[in-house]
């Protein structure tokens, strides 16, 4: 994998590229997601940036990464956690995982790829996602989930399950209760 300065527009780019590869393929409905929620506006990365990385990112991973299935690849934990290591800004790293969720959820399916990058950014960087009902109403679950850091510093590797089951269950609850429109977080 070739170094990007940390906390740098290319390292969120390339932390936006593994979000979009992490259920091991590009599809249309997470690329929506980025004009949707103007992903890349809000994380100040221009197309062009975001393109050169992309493939650079592609590139590094077809010579790195397991290819399981044709046309699918598989990146190793050990990556993941040097890629997400990148972003260090305590901000950077919510807005970083605000795009994540807002990517994985883009078709309201979470496969495994996509719940282990989720739950490694969150142990990584110490994050949770809180779920918060506005008083009198119901809300889309963009407007629901809250990231916050944890209280106490996470244990490495100790809490992936709890985030994805978590994760799993904060998506699942939201499509059942109050159908909000696909591919929304906050």
């Amino acid at each position: 994998m070739r170094h990007y300065t940390s906390d740098s527009t290319q390292a969120m780019a390339r932390v936006v590229s593994l979000a979009l590869l992490a259920d091991g393929g590009l599809d249309n409905s997470e690329i929506q997601a980025l004009q949707k929620h103007s992903i890349l506006d809000n994380l100040n990365i221009d197309p062009e940036t975001f393109d050169q990385v992309m493939h650079e990112f592609c590139n590094d991973i077809l010579q790195s990464a397991r290819a399981p299935n044709v046309g699918q690849i598989e990146i190793d934990r050990e990556v993941i956690d040097h890629l997400l290591g990148d972003i260090r800004s305590p901000e950077l790293q919510k807005e970083a995982l605000r795009a994540m969720l807002d990517i994985v959820n883009a078709d309201w399916s979470l496969s495994g790829g996509e719940a282990v990058l989720v739950s490694q950014a969150m142990s990584l960087w110490g994050l949770e996602l809180h779920h918060r009902t506005p008083a009198g109403g119901r809300t889309d679950l963009r407007q629901s989930l809250h990231i916050e850091r944890q209280e106490r510093p996470p244990v490495e590797g100790s809490e992936s399950a709890l985030h994805i089951e978590r994760l799993t269950l904060l998506l699942n609850s939201s499509v059942s209760d109050a159908h909000p429109a696909p591919g929304s977080f906050q």
